[in-house]
């Protein structure tokens, strides 16, 4: 970056974290901004967690409280667990941004605003009676108005563009305004620009001159007297990157098709919240990765599942509404026993709900939304880094056990980030050990005259029950498939009734046993004395995860567990549920695992639900965990 301009020397005031808000109309480019923020913030070394909430729309309408679009960025000195409750700092370029978010700021925090967007066409637009940054309704927050859009204007005067194109440039203004008022490093935003704008010069300089232009603001302007400095996290040795949930699903999909030695196919039809597992996935042919964009949900999961048929690693992904039309392809997968790896990444539903906003209420529908017993193993990351984690775990249970898994992330998980240390990609465990294909010379030729067998297709594992995987083409393993019923071994197609339960029950078996192969439920209980417990799962564990913190802080006693494998349920959870003298379930549904535990173990737990498309607030839970805890 170029000198800033000369300026008065400031004060420094340490913060050990800081929780800033990017907002503004969805065409002002906050997402980016914060998305640079949030990079620069990771490369200085501090520890992280971003909340993006956006509109579903393209381009929603302007200047109206549904088109605002936030991006929230949670950063410290040491480790935290959720992107913040409140803001401390609130950068809203628009009357509608202040108005949707100022709830959310606490008193005494900083707002910057845009006051050339307060006119009053867009103040009368929200309901505004008067200007808020005039009238002394924000007498208790620090209020910083600045011009941002007439200030970028003024210096991009120089380039030849329209001052609809210069406008803009402002939220590279705030960008900067913001890196410069928390001494962030700037490198990394202006090797971005060229790489976005190299081909447009033109929008390229004046990009970085409106950046420019926000940092010496923050020198040189009496209305910011200090500098604020939040020193890197400590951290285990190793290479980190901030990632995103749908990036780290995509490279750990990747990586267990290399440890595995299946070639990765992905049969997929764009749905957000999880289109960008798709575009992550496209740019990785390198590694042997197929991606095929079909014409719906219905030919995306039918193309994977004849990918797992041809020994491939089939692999589909979708949201909630995809996940009603992939149903029977999943059920087909169940029947013929295949593997297949099936990502939902869910949002507030029903329907077409709100596509943007994340929620947890799939889970009954991956358990149980598909005709007959079909049973399947689910399981679900709990951070954006754990995705990497649970899709190799998902593809290890997939092929060992020939079995559709479906994970469970969700909106939150998906677009939110966090830092993440890259492992050695040699030090995950070989998946290829786990399984084999069938092979021609373990079986027998079939006798015509003795009427002995030759390959038998249902032929289980006495471990697993995992059937053979056999190549289509092979020479002595043709075999039935389809979704009509087989003969156990044989593979017949067959209507009697006493097979039918033996299978229906073998294929039952086959997943219950998974329980004895994930290991225990962990427990968090320092003390060893607490009387309650928190159990949660998928992406309530940082919101959990936090409250516990307060609680314990503040001189109470409270366990924590979290579940990833959701089904088959870790083998030891009735006797971690029973050792509690009382068990709180949140959940972003209304009460989906709190009606499986009640159910499968006759215990009385407490469900707190919150369906509001957005993440449980630390404090909401630590309240909520301190009246159990009295009322033990």
């Amino acid at each position: 970056m170029e000198e800033a301009s000369k300026a008065v020397t400031k004060q420094v005031h340490k913060l050990d974290r800081v929780i800033i808000r990017f907002a503004g109309d969805s065409g002002d480019g906050m997402q980016l901004a914060g998305d640079r923020f949030t990079q620069e913030t990771a490369s200085f070394g501090n520890d992280l967690s971003t909340l993006p909430n956006f509109p579903a729309e393209i381009r929603a309408p302007a200047g109206t409280l549904p088109g605002v679009s936030s991006f929230q960025l949670h950063f410290a000195d040491h480790d935290i667990l959720t992107p913040g409750d409140a803001p401390d700092v609130l950068v809203a370029m628009n009357p509608a941004a202040l108005k949707a978010n100022l709830t959310d700021v606490p008193r005494g925090a900083d707002i910057i605003a845009n006051t050339d967007e307060f006119t009053k066409r867009n103040l009368s637009k929200v309901g505004y009676a008067a200007n808020p940054l005039e009238d002394g309704s924000l007498a208790a927050y620090q209020l910083h108005a600045i011009p941002i859009t007439s200030v970028t204007v003024k210096a991009l005067e120089s380039f030849e563009m329209s001052r609809k194109d210069a406008e803009r440039a402002k939220n590279m203004f705030a960008l900067g305004l913001l890196s410069w008022l928390y001494n962030r490093p700037v490198a990394g935003t202006m090797k971005f620009l060229e790489s976005k704008f190299g081909k447009l010069p033109v929008i390229l300089a004046a990009n970085k001159a409106a950046f420019q232009a926000g940092w010496n603001y923050g020198e040189t302007t009496e209305a910011f007297s200090v500098q604020y400095e939040v020193a890197p996290a400590t951290s285990a040795p190793g290479t980190y990157r901030n990632i995103t949930g749908n990036a780290a699903l995509a490279y750990g999909l990747v990586a267990a098709s290399r440890r595995s030695g299946l070639p990765l196919f992905l049969g997929s039809y764009p749905i957000t919240p999880a289109s960008d597992v798709l575009h992550e996935l496209s740019k990785l042919k390198r590694f042997g990765v197929r991606t095929f964009q079909a014409e719906d949900e219905i030919s995306g999961v039918g193309a994977a599942l004849g990918a797992s048929f041809g020994g491939g690693l089939g692999v589909t992904t979708t949201s909630g509404p995809g996940m009603c039309l992939k149903a029977e392809t999943v059920g087909l997968a169940a029947s013929v026993e295949l593997p297949l790896i099936i990502c939902d990444v869910q949002r507030a539903g029903p329907s077409t709900g709100m596509p943007t906003k994340t929620e947890q209420a799939d889970l009954l529908m991956a358990l149980y939304g598909r005709n007959g017993e079909s049973p399947v193993a689910v399981l679900a990351p709990s951070t954006p880094a754990d995705c990497f984690d649970t899709a190799i775990e998902a593809v290890r249970i997939a092929v060992k056990y020939r079995t559709p898994v479906i994970i469970l992330s969700d909106g939150y998980l998906a677009n939110g980030s966090e830092p993440w240390k890259i492992p050695d990609v040699d030090s995950l465990a070989r998946l290829r050990d786990e399984f084999s294909f069938a092979n021609t010379a373990d079986w027998p030729a079939a006798d015509k005259k003795t009427g002995a067998p030759g390959f038998q297709p249902f032929q289980r594992d006495p471990e697993t029950l995992a059937r053979p995987w056999a190549i289509p083409g092979t020479p002595g393993l043709e075999h039935r498939i389809g979704g009509i019923e087989k003969a156990d071994g044989t593979g017949e197609i067959s209507y009697d009734p006493d097979n039918h339960d033996r299978m229906v029950r073998l294929r039952q078996a086959k997943i219950d046993g998974i329980a004895a192969d994930i290991g225990p439920l962990v427990v968090d209980d320092p003390d060893g004395d607490a009387r309650v417990l928190v159990l949660g799962w998928g992406s309530t564990y940082g919101s959990i995860g936090a409250a516990v913190r307060r609680i314990r802080v503040a001189g109470g006693s409270v366990a924590q567990a979290h579940l990833r494998h959701l089904s088959p349920f870790p083998a030891n959870l009735a006797e971690v549920l029973n050792s509690y003298d009382k068990v709180l379930v949140p959940e972003m549904n209304l009460g989906q695992l709190a009606l499986l535990l009640r159910g499968r173990f006759l215990v009385d737990v407490i469900s707190y639900n919150r369906v509001r498309g957005l993440p449980f607030r630390a404090a909401e839970l630590a309240d909520v965990i301190q009246d159990v805890i009295t009322n033990v």
